[in-house]
This record gives structure tokens, sequence and C-alpha cells, in this order.
């Protein structure tokens, strides 16, 4: 006999989980009761859950989506009802756009208070629904085992992505005799031999084609045998929006990424190619310049489309060939497709050379060239080192200048959420404390999960934060001077002493106001032996890697004249 609380982390234990994220609520006191007995100095030898106590339920649910990302094994969270729920929806989000498996648990009204609108009470299997790839409530204690073997199975196959199952509290208490269930399976589509041959076919009579690798669901081997397959076939291969891992971006075929602010050359290629390999990735509106670059339903270019999940083949782009495969099952297919690479040597070393020249920084107005502090990172770290980012304009510098590999080594959001790489980051250090962590902010980005620099210190995850500094939300300023140039209304930002703030937390806490600076500052800040956060401020009309705020105010100011 066991309480609900127990049978469940006992399933957790079951099903590999090694580390729990949670902001602690009353509502689930059975499941945090269960975890003292398994905490990793606990005698008995069943199975040991690290607990990370975060500061804000946000934080607590990136840190498990970000743990998803690395280990293809759902990270999970709990979190209380109501408030707590609300705010690790964000993090549910972004594991559904990012196809990350995810499981979140949220403590919920006891039985005798549910449809009273109770204390904090929301219908979650209806809040999450559409968001989710699954979203329940538990009712019966001797149903957790079927629930959470159900939960892991579903955030794992297919396309991965996010489970939410609500729990109400006197569920929790309640004794119960059930068996454990066995260890989840995932199961995946594997590609057949047809496809096989309608690809090798396509392939051979293509003149100008490219390799698009995105998507979830990848391993080091996969990336291997993909790398194998672009260097025997002759192939490049380009990356999809924030995937920049999945492909080694030093490797001769690599032509670059996709995403806001692509290679105005790489997305001329993409409109030039004449057949596109998608591997992994929906074609989202990021990768794809807004529908623009592939138009649907049936582009321009041939299309040969790999996806974990069918029911995405054909959704938004009908493709010549749909071939419904993980991107570690297709990838592992790849030897058996016969191909004759010498045709295409020319199309792919001009990718790989546009890529080359897109990648070495250009001058920006004030005494921190953002680019050279990137291009610094890019050969001053390991090549296993982890960074992470979150959303706004100072990532372009990061996503143009940085050469990732191998996977494992970028953590950002295709979903476009801000306050993602603090506790991304964090997730990253406590998983791999022997790696080098970086975490790449904006100032209006960090400060959405900059509460969790307290976990950090907590729980001695050793990452240097890097928090640009420009006082503005600088997305926002660049649309306003583009639609309405001149009427800058929202987006000024004032900030608080970001280093003095590290400093008050029990971190390290540096300053740096020019490129010499940021080196020293950097070796400081790893040397340190505590987590570090470097505040870089940069000129504010440095707002692209591209262009100035003037530049884009006077562009919108012509197009205004010119339509009067």
């Amino acid at each position: 006999m066991r309480t609900g609380g127990r049978i469940l982390v006992d399933q957790l234990l079951v099903h590999g989980t090694d580390l729990v994220f949670c902001v602690p609520g009353e509502s689930f006191l059975p499941v945090l009761d269960a975890l003292y007995d398994v905490r990793p100095e606990a005698p008995g030898g069943r199975g040991s859950i690290r607990l990370v106590v975060c500061r804000q339920e946000g934080g607590a649910a990136t840190m498990a989506e970000a743990y998803g990302k690395l280990t293809g094994r759902p990270g999970v969270c709990f979190v209380t009802r109501g408030p707590g729920a609300c705010n690790a929806a964000i993090a549910v989000h972004t594991a559904m756009q990012d196809s990350t498996p995810m499981i979140l648990c949220i403590g919920q009204v006891g039985s005798d208070c549910a449809g009273r609108e109770a204390f904090q009470e929301i219908d979650f299997a209806r809040m999450f629904a559409p968001a989710a790839k699954w979203a329940a409530q538990v009712d019966r204690a001797d149903r957790l085992p079927e629930y959470l073997a159900r939960a892991f199975a579903v955030a794992t196959s297919g396309r991965p992505g996010p489970v939410v199952l609500a729990l109400p509290e006197d569920m929790l208490g309640t004794v119960a005799a059930v068996p454990d269930a066995e260890r989840y399976l995932t199961a995946q589509a594997h590609p057949g031999a047809a496809e096989l041959r309608a690809l090798g076919d396509r392939l051979a009579h293509a003149e100008r084609p490219l390799v698009l690798a995105g998507g979830s669901g990848w391993t080091r081997e996969a990336c291997a045998q993909l790398e194998r397959f672009a260097l025997r076939a002759g192939l490049p291969v380009a990356t999809t929006f924030r995937r920049q891992d999945r492909f080694d971006n030093r490797h001769a075929h690599y032509a670059g990424d996709l995403g806001i602010g692509a290679n105005p050359k790489l997305a001329a290629r993409v409109r030039d190619a004449d057949l596109l390999v998608v591997v992994g990735a929906r074609l989202g509106e990021m990768t794809t310049g807004g529908y623009a670059l592939v138009t649907p339903p049936h582009p321009g270019q041939g299309l040969v489309h790999v996806h974990a999940d069918p029911a995405e083949l054909g959704r938004v782009y009908q493709p010549d060939v749909a071939i419904a495969a993980s991107p570690a099952t297709f990838a592992a297919a790849l030897d058996s497709v016969a191909v004759a690479g010498e045709r295409w040597r020319a199309w792919t070393q001009a990718a790989h050379a546009d890529y080359l020249e897109w990648v070495l920084p250009e001058p920006m107005p004030g005494d921190v060239q953002l680019g050279e502090v990137v291009a610094w990172l890019a050969d001053r770290l390991p090549r296993d080192a982890i960074v992470a980012n979150g959303a706004g304009n100072y990532t372009g510098w990061l996503h143009r200048h940085y050469r990732y590999a191998p996977l494992g080594t970028e953590l950002a959001p295709t979903s476009g959420a801000m306050g993602y790489g603090v506790p991304a980051a964090i997730a990253a250090k406590l998983l791999h404390p022997e790696r080098v962590v970086v975490s790449w902010n904006g100032d209006g980005c960090f400060l959405m999960n900059g509460q969790e620099l307290a976990t950090a210190v907590q729980y001695g995850a050793n990452v240097v934060f890097v928090v640009v500094n420009n006082g503005m939300y600088g997305t926002i300023r660049m649309h306003q001077e583009r639609e309405h140039p001149g009427r800058v209304w929202g987006s000024t930002l004032r900030n608080p002493d970001f280093a003095a703030l590290a400093r008050a937390y029990g971190a390290h806490g540096e300053l740096v106001s020019r490129t010499a600076d940021f080196a020293p500052a950097f070796d400081r800040s790893l040397a340190a032996g505590r987590p570090a956060l470097i505040e870089v401020r940069i000129d504010p009309e440095a707002i692209t890697s591209r262009t100035t705020l003037a530049a884009v105010r006077a562009a919108a100011l012509q197009r205004t004249q010119v339509r009067k």
C-alpha cells in the first residue's frame, strides 16, 4: 500500500527520471514527501532523484524543457495549481513548438472542491489541450502507473512534445495497492525502401539540391551519419531556425542557418534550389522567411520532406516525397541511398564560401563590437561548450558569428520565448557540470527569468551569464522605427547595474564597455568558481548585426515620402 505521491515518484524512478524541477506548492505535498526518500543522499538504494527548487514556475518549467532538449528524455517539472500552472505555460508552449519531450505535473484542488471555482482552480485538461500533445487529470491513485507510462511514451514517440497531468491533492494522499508499470518504450516510424529509392531518384535528377536539417529527435550518431552522407553525396547542408548544432558549422559542406536575418546569399540559394531535402524540420515561419522562401502549398522547389509525425507531412507543404521517420531512423538508412556527388561540387563549395564570408564580423556603432566578441567566443570555447539564449535582436550576433558543434551545444527556443537563456543554461550546467555553459541574454530577456540566478548560486551551477545591455526592447524598437519612424513609445528600459545585481545574489559580476575588455572579463568569470555575470553595454544604434536604428528610420521615412 502506497500513497498516490509515492506511487507517482516510484513511476518516475521506473522511467529513468534523475532530475526534477519545481516550485513547491501545498497542492502536491505527498509528492515532495515521497521525493525526500529518493534524494541522492537517502539510504535504501531505491534509486535517486535530484530535486531542483526554483524561484518561479516559468524558470522551473523552462529548465525541464531544456533538460528534454539535451537528453531526449522527458524533463519533469512540478508546479502548483492556478498561478503556478499559468507561469509554467510558456515553457509548455516552447516544448510544443520546439518538439521537446517534457512532463508538467500540476497539483490540483481536491475532488471535494472540484467544479466550484475553488481557490486557484482551473480545468487544466482544457487549458492545456491546444498547447500540449496530451493533457489529462488523474483522479485515482491506482491509475497513476498507467498515466505516467502513457505520459512518457506520448512525450517521446513520433514528434516529441509536452504532456500535462493534473493531480488532485486528495488523490495524491490516497493509499492504494497497485504494481508499478514497466519502463516506457518510444515508438518511431522508419523510412521504407520505396521512399529511400524515391529520394535517390530525386537526387539523381537534381542540379541544385540543398539539405535542410532541423527539428528534434536527433542523436550524435544521426548527425554523424548525415555528415557522412553529405560528404559522399557532395551535398550542401543548411540548418533551420535555432537548430544550428544539427550539422558541424565548421564542416566544408555547411551552408549556414535559416532564421531571422538569414544570410541573403543563403536565402537566394534556397530560392534557386531545384530540390530541398528537409530532415526533421516542420518548415515553420522563421525558417521559410514568412513562407516566402518556400511557398505553400507546393513550393517552387522539389521537396523531399522527412518528419517524425505523419500528420505534419502535407499539412502545410505538399512534398514530392513524404517520409515518415525520425531524424535518427532516417539518418541510419542513408547508407542505402545511391548518389553521385561530383556534379554538385561547385554548388556546395560556393555555399560554404558564402557562409564563411557571412560569419566575418562587421563594424557596428559604439565601443563594443559584438560580432568580434562572439567570434572570440567561437574560437575560445571548447567544442562541447553549451550556449543558451532567449529571444530578441541580440541573438542575431550569436546565430551569425558563433559556430556550433556537436549536437547538444545550442539551447534556443524556436517558440521565440524571452527569458529562456537563464534557466536553460542552469539546467544544462546541472546536467553537465564538467562542460562550459554560457547564457547569452538581452537586458529585457534576462530580467524575465533573472531571479533564477539565485537557483544557480544555490546549486553551484557555475554558468557564465552574458547580458547585452542596450537599454531597450530592441526588436520592438526596430519594428517601431520601421513602421512608425520617430514615434517611439513603450520600448525604453531603465535597467539596474547588472554586475552589482549578480554580486548581490552571490555571483561574480563584471562590466564590459569596450571590446578589448571582454576576453579578460570572461576568463576571470570562468575562473571565479561560482556563477558569473558579464554585463556588456552596447550602443543602442547597433540594432542588428547588419544595420543601425538610424538606417532603419531613414529607410522608413524614405518609403513614407515615396508613398506621399
